[in-house]
Parts: C-alpha cells; structure tokens; sequence
C-alpha cells in the first residue's frame, strides 16, 4: 500500500524497504539478527499526557516528546483503542520526536505506531504526507502517508520503521512534509518500540591487577614493597613485629568507634513522630536524587513515586 514501509531479514543481512507510490528505495544493509522482540521504551507513546479537557479538542504541549504542537482529544483521534493521539500540525505542518531511552548504541530497533489523517482534512485535499527520522549514516527517512482524508478519522494501524541506533537513546523524528493545507495534517499514536541489543563487548584486559607492576619507583609502590618485604620477616605469632610495620590500627578504631557512636544516636531518635512530620524530614534526601529528573526521563514522574 502506498505509503507503507516493509522490513526485509535474511540471515545475512537485513534491509530497510520503503515504498511509496510504486517506488521503491532500499537503505543500506543494518547487521543480520533475529527479529527485534525486546521492549525500549517511549515515553508516552499513547499521548495520554496532557489530558485534553472534556470541553476541549486539542491541549498544547506532548510530555516527553519535543513539539511545538500537541495533543487531540480520544474523541476528537477516533482510535479504536480510544487513545488521544499527537498532531503534526499546529497552525503549520511541524516535526515532533523523542528519545528511545535504554536503547545502546549498536541496537537493532523497530518503531511502530498508527496514523490517520485528522478529521479537518476533506476529501478535496491529498493524503496526509510525513517521514520518519533518526541519525545515522545508514538510516534512510522513511516516508509515509496516510489513508484517504474523508473529514473523519480513517486509522492504518501497524506502520513500522527500522533502523541501527548510531547513538545511545536514539533520537526518533516524525516530519510533516504536507504542502496542501498543512495546518491540517495527521495524527499519530501508540508509538512502541522493540530492539535487538548489540553484543557485549569482550572485557578489557589490562595483563596484570598488580598496579605497582610497572611503577616500582613510585613512592606508594616502593613503600608497599618494603612493608612486604618488612611483614615476610616477622614470624606469624609476633604480633608487635607485624604491628611495627602495619600498624596498630588506631585510626581503623577510631572510625569503628565514630560509626557505633552514629548507630547509637540513630537508635535514639523518637519513632513515634506525626505521620506528615516524619515523612518532610524522609524526604530530604529523595528530594536530592531526583531534583534533576526531567518530566521526559521517566514514565511514571518521580512526583508521584511516593509522599515526596
């Protein structure tokens, strides 16, 4: 169907097939593997965040995605599993994306989502037209289109587009390329992806664990060496000759000491506080991890981890 894009596996290679209009353009060979099945994450990918209010049809703004646009109201998007879809229109055609987080670079990785043109887009008008993007000098944009506009929802479900992450958390585009009324353009929802994660590498070696082995003249090596040459001297029962070379362990005492003494203090502190007071006093420090947190790092916002 025009506008479709199939994915082509063999055992030796797999390739990337676009078609559109009849023509067909084929990207470069990606790594041979098995079909991607593991789960990465997209933030977001039904739109649900913003809620579009009930007296409304669009509310600005996709959390975890960059757009200058937003989102359409499950009303409004028609989709059969009633989700609120993003638009690639907002007064203009626009592009949106967003970051495949735990994907490494390497990865083999399918996105797929549906696509129907908006139900301000008439008969009159052509098929809503877009691409799909990512980086990588061996990933090709796919473009697509949607079916028919006829001034209502009319979904394809199951488009689908596949690449090799040239970078952790791959960045993924979707473009408005529409020329006709273009302030009207299409909906997109349920983006999910699936990857094949590149092999771990074989572990470096550093052909030795000793650190002083090619340092004997650094002044921590050569005092190591002579203490061990100092304990190797002293026969085992000796205890003040092993002391004279590594100590009697005053300072190791000293933070056993100061550790009991914290415990002990911990020990004393009242359990029986007021509920809400206890828990500001817990929250110092989640407070502290998760300040830098952006809304896109996350699906779940750390807002609503706990009391915090």
């Amino acid at each position: 169907m025009s506008g479709s894009r199939t994915v082509l596996r063999t055992h030796r290679s797999r390739l990337l097939a676009v078609t559109l209009g009849g023509a067909i353009a084929l990207a470069a060979p990606v790594p041979a593997g098995a079909e991607d099945t593991e789960p990465a994450v997209v933030v977001n990918g039904t739109f649900s965040s913003p809620t579009v209010p009930a007296d409304k049809t669009f509310e600005k703004g996709v959390d975890g995605w960059d757009s200058p646009g937003g989102v359409a109201s499950a009303k409004r998007a028609g989709h059969r599993q009633g989700y609120q879809a993003a638009t690639l229109a907002w007064t203009n055609a626009i592009a949106i994306s967003t970051r495949l987080r735990g994907v490494r670079k390497g990865a083999t990785v399918t996105v797929s989502w549906d696509d129907t043109p908006d139900s301000c887009v008439s008969s009159s008008n052509a098929k809503r037209a877009y691409t799909v993007s990512v980086a990588g000098d061996g990933n090709t944009d796919g473009a697509f289109t949607t079916n028919a506009p006829n001034a209502k929802a009319d979904w394809f479900y199951g488009r689908t587009y596949s690449f090799t992450a040239a970078e952790d958390a791959p960045k993924v585009t979707f473009t408005s390329t529409d020329t006709d009324k273009p302030s009207c353009g299409a909906l997109i929802t349920n983006v999910l992806a699936k990857q094949t994660a590149p092999p771990l590498g074989a572990p470096q070696s550093t052909g030795s664990s000793d650190p002083c082995k090619d340092k004997p003249n650094d002044p921590g090596c050569k005092t190591s060496a002579e203490n061990k040459d100092k304990i190797d001297k002293c026969p085992p029962s000796d205890k003040d000759c092993l002391a004279s070379v590594a100590g009697k362990g005053e300072k190791e005492n000293a933070a056993i000491d100061k550790e009991t003494k914290a415990v002990e203090d911990f020990n004393k502190v009242p359990r029986d506080q007021e509920p809400n007071a206890a828990a500001n006093d817990l929250c110092a420090l989640p407070n502290a991890v998760t300040g830098s947190v952006q809304p896109g790092d996350a699906v779940v916002p750390p807002s609503q981890w706990w009391f915090c």
